[in-house]
């Protein structure tokens, strides 16, 4: 981010910010989801990022060409994304992601800050407010981070009728089993098999969203482990299911990660790990049916 900002501030100049009608001092910053927003990366995790600015619509200044403040902070993000993942001789940085934005691919790269609030409070689906459990800031302008903290919290606690959460995070798990898990597959998919990762990281997901807007606690961590915790530590999960539930999502993961440094994919024998799917399963069903 640092490389970036300079480069683009010796080429066009400071750009213009403000955010709540204050000036910025940068006006942006770089938003971390799904496994890097979690604090959960593995050996093989690409980057899922959003990038936010409070670009006013004034010229940059002080530049060798000046540019429209959005437009200079569209090349910064753009400028990040290409240092990331260059091929050099020793390999690149990361995989980027950038579909978690505003609309997916079809979104502009770098999206305005009260834009973006307004996206996710009017227009987003569920499945984007579960992605935003796991969103934080890792760099950038605190102004722009103060912003996205207070509207992630908003979001999250955002009141929710039971059933209609119920039946859309179910629809979603069930087309995601559909595209990913084909009939006949050998073996079990830790991450997206039925009784794996996805199914603990949803059920999670369920949880906070139904009952944040009366705890909000639900809203302080973005890994699951905490927030299984914390669903404890309310009373909404008994303490056996949540013990259960970290105990088998950390020995998941590790086995990812093992697979992953062997470069295989996590895909392991279907009697292997048999009891702790068919516990899964139950805890699933037991809130989802």
């Amino acid at each position: 981010f640092e490389l970036s900002w300079n480069y683009s501030i010796d080429r066009y100049g400071k750009p213009v910010s403000n955010l709540e009608g204050r000036d910025c001092e940068m006006g942006f910053a770089v938003v971390a989801y799904g496994k890097l927003g979690g604090l959960e990366l593995g050996y093989a995790s690409d980057l899922d990022l959003v990038f936010l600015h409070a670009g006013a619509d004034e010229p940059t200044s002080g530049g060798d060409s000046a540019i429209d403040s959005p437009q200079f902070y569209t090349r910064l993000g753009q400028r990040i994304v290409h240092l990331l993942t260059t091929h050099t001789r020793a390999g690149r940085l990361y995989e980027i992601d950038m579909r978690l934005r505003p609309s997916g691919n079809s979104g502009i790269l770098v999206s305005n800050a009260e834009a973006f609030r307004d996206y996710q409070l009017t227009e987003a689906w569920t499945w984007e407010h579960q992605a935003v459990l796991k969103a934080r800031v890792i760099c950038g302008d605190p102004a722009v981070e103060d912003f996205f903290n207070r509207t992630r919290k908003e979001i999250i606690t955002k009141p929710r009728i039971e059933s209609e959460l119920k039946e859309e995070i179910r629809s979603m798990r069930d087309r995601m089993l559909k595209e990913h898990v084909k009939p006949g597959d050998d073996g079990f998919n830790l991450k997206r098999g039925k009784g794996g990762i996805v199914d603990i990281e949803f059920l999670v997901q369920y949880l906070v969203l139904l009952n944040a807007s009366q705890h909000e606690s639900l809203t302080e961590w973005t890994d699951n482990v905490r927030l299984l915790e914390t669903l404890d530590n309310l009373g909404i999960l008994d303490k056996h299911a949540t013990g259960f539930l970290k105990e088998t999502y950390l020995i998941y993961r590790a086995e990812v990660h093992r697979l992953s440094l062997q470069e295989k994919p996590a895909v392991v024998s279907g009697e292997d790990f048999i009891y702790l799917q068919n516990r899964i399963k139950e805890i699933w069903d037991s809130h989802f049916k």
